[in-house]
């Protein structure tokens, strides 16, 4: 399955820049993943329905659901195994967060945390999870 992500601009905090390049690039190398940055401001939720079209959409926001590290492996697993779902797309909305149309158009709504996120921290535990959630997967040391 592949594994999308979009999110609205580019990270300008340089500790978020650096963690969201480590876990991009060992997800690339794991997975078939990309990360893809979209234009913020006007029309940030059309934009992201339209780079994931066509695919399981996944909207991170604090009012979605809570899930532990072995409920998120079991969750992936869960769209692996479908059949139908041949993209899942994870969507990272700017400062403003999402519209409500935006998250009821998602199949998914996942809250990293309870508490409100600043957007490119949100970006940098997300890929770290993803990447968690890979490792414990395969059986690997990562998450020990």
């Amino acid at each position: 399955m592949k594994r999308r992500v979009y999110a609205i601009g580019k990270p300008k905090l340089e500790y978020a820049a650096k963690g969201i390049a480590e876990y991009a690039a060992r997800l690339a190398k794991r997975t078939d993943f990309a990360l893809e940055f979209l234009k913020a401001g006007r029309g940030e939720s059309s934009r992201l329905l339209a780079g994931s079209s066509d695919s399981y959409r996944i909207v991170l926001d604090e009012r979605g659901r809570l899930l532990t590290t072995a409920e998120l492996v079991a969750a992936l697993k869960a769209l692996e195994d479908r059949g139908d779902v041949k993209t899942a797309s994870f969507l990272v909305g700017g400062a403003d967060g999402h519209t409500g149309d935006l998250r009821e158009s998602a199949d998914m709504v996942w809250a990293l945390s309870p508490l409100t996120l600043q957007h490119e921290l949100a970006l940098v535990v997300l890929l770290e999870q993803l990447y968690r959630a890979d490792t414990v997967a395969r059986g690997e040391p990562y998450h020990r």
